[in-house]
């Protein structure tokens, strides 16, 4: 987790300060730390599908998806506005001011949240599993939701100023840690979710705990004077765009968890059963998550540099770089969805011993609907740059509805089938109306970006159909300027020569070194 000092723009005070690193640094250090730490998740993934049953994968997948629901739920959405307003308070002097405050704010409701969570525990064993006597995987998730909101500030903190090394190393570590804990816990102590639990508090704990330093030396290289600015317009700036990001967390989050929470309360099925399907269900989402996760990890990094470039008034660099980052990502989503395909009776077969079938079955539309909730967290980030947060939120509740909906109509009859469609119908909804809010709002989306964004849907329909489109996608692209322009075309290619450049450079040097060691020696 390498710092340096980052120079001023000539009408700010000169001063040392963390390194931010610039976008196309960013993007490349992010996708190889990335890559490492999702395959250690997908090799985790595999294991815990491996060794527990359905009904305990389906405990853990629920217990999973109430931390993220909760975690932003407990802090009113706080940390989730640095990405907007961090940069806004250090230009003006107000760093220091702006992380006491949300820190104290934060770390009192977590507690608070934590508190009533191991307070009331059957309760919140028959909300979230259905039945109560989960109580006592309901105190770990307790133990572990603090821990987990300290994470996520830290880790909001670090995107805001933009060093993508610190993130990329939590981030690697968190997921080292969790799967380094929870094997050993799994084999001696119990084979079952709350043992993933526990190990993956202990995971980030210990990952928070490692960039305390790196949060003393923000602190410390700040000039900024603490408590100079009123508390009453501090507040009155920052709650009404934190509580619509606390509004689109919450929705957001819903999207990820209301299919398994519908299939446990509304299925028709035993709680047993139930969650033994949300097994399978967990099985099909291993590696579509992962998509997920990359693409919201993109637009958390390219909202520090959408937010300066609206603040400098340059709304087209705006404009060009999210239709760029949205269109490159669901390309290159669509590519990996349909090589997920062709190797799923590999995984399904032979990783998950054929215990998980209906995960297979499902896949395809899980690839689909997850792709397009990926793009969702990249492409929001006009209507946050406009401060119109609360249309991502009601683009999520329209989704939210239809998908709530429909899964109530198509999950009895059709099962797990029914439960992966109605998210598909959700994501369609609440992506395209996202979209045609961020067009009146002056963001213009160009044909290439409404194709890619839709094309991957071909996924669900089976491999023939979804080769033909990217195939013809791929002819379009090469011999026309209709998915990508002249221009982008060009960036595109600097990119490239420019990170095979320095991946050359850094072979050079690490051969170099291990010639001249072998020289010396």
């Amino acid at each position: 987790m390498s710092t340096a000092t980052l120079d001023r723009s000539a009408e700010e005070t000169s001063q040392p300060r963390l390194r931010g690193d610039s976008l196309a640094e960013s993007v490349l250090l992010l996708l190889a730390m990335m890559v490492v730490q999702r395959l250690l998740g997908f090799g985790r993934g595999i294991l815990f599908c491996r060794w527990l049953d359905a009904e305990q994968l389906g405990s853990w997948d629920v217990a999973y998806g109430f931390l993220q629901l909760a975690a932003p739920l407990a802090v009113l959405g706080l940390p989730g506005s640095f990405g907007r307003y961090v940069e806004h308070y250090r230009q003006r002097g107000h760093l220091k001011t702006f992380l006491s405050r949300t820190a104290a704010v934060s770390a009192a409701m977590a507690l608070v949240a934590s508190v009533t969570l191991a307070v009331a525990r059957e309760p919140f064993s028959q909300l979230i599993f259905g039945r109560t006597d989960e109580a006592p995987l309901v105190g770990w998730i307790a133990v572990s939701l603090s821990v987990f909101i300290f994470h996520n500030f830290l880790t909001s903190l670090f995107i805001a100023v933009r060093c993508y090394r610190i993130v990329s190393a939590l981030q690697f570590f968190q997921s080292l840690l969790f799967a380094l804990f929870s094997i050993p816990l799994l084999m001696s102590w119990k084979l079952d979710a709350e043992s993933i639990v526990l190990a993956f508090g202990l995971s980030c704990l210990l990952c928070c705990l490692g960039s305390l330093p790196r949060l003393r030396e923000l602190w410390s290289t700040d000039s900024s004077q603490p408590d100079t600015l009123p508390q009453r317009s501090f507040w009155a700036k920052l709650m009404p765009f934190a509580l619509w990001i606390w509004v689109t967390n919450l929705l957001f989050n819903l999207f990820e968890v209301c299919d398994r929470y519908l299939i446990v309360h509304y299925s028709g099925l035993e709680p047993t059963d139930a969650l033994r399907m949300v097994g399978n269900y967990h099985s099909s989402r291993i590696i579509p998550v992962l998509f997920v996760g990359i693409a919201g990890m993109i637009g958390a990094m390219i909202t520090p540099h959408l937010s300066c470039d609206w603040e400098k008034g340059n709304r087209r660099a705006v404009i060009d770089r999210l239709n760029m980052v949205t269109k490159t990502t669901a390309m290159l989503q669509f590519a990996a969805s349909i090589a997920v395909v062709l190797a799923a009776p590999l995984l399904f077969e032979v990783a998950f011993r054929n215990k998980l079938s209906g995960g297979m079955q499902v896949l395809p539309w899980t690839l689909a609907y997850c792709g397009l909730f990926g793009l969702f967290a990249i492409s929001q980030n006009y209507l946050w740059c406009v401060e119109k947060a609360g249309l991502s939120s009601l683009s999520l509740l329209l989704g939210l509805i239809v998908g709530i909906g429909a899964s109530l109509v198509l999950l009895p009859i059709y099962g797990l089938h029914g439960a992966v469609w109605a998210a598909t119908c959700a994501n369609v909804v609440a992506l395209g109306t996202m979209y045609v809010f961020s067009q009146l709002l002056g963001m213009r989306f160009d044909r290439g970006t409404w194709v890619a964004t839709f094309a991957p849907l071909s996924v669900g329909f089976g491999l023939w159909p979804a080769l033909t489109v990217l195939l013809f996608l791929t002819v379009v692209t090469v011999t026309t300027n209709q998915i990508y322009s002249a221009v982008e075309k060009q960036q595109l290619r600097k990119a490239a020569l420019s990170y095979v450049n320095k991946v050359r450079q850094l072979f050079r040097r690490r051969v170099g070194s291990a010639c001249a060691d072998a020289l010396a020696q």
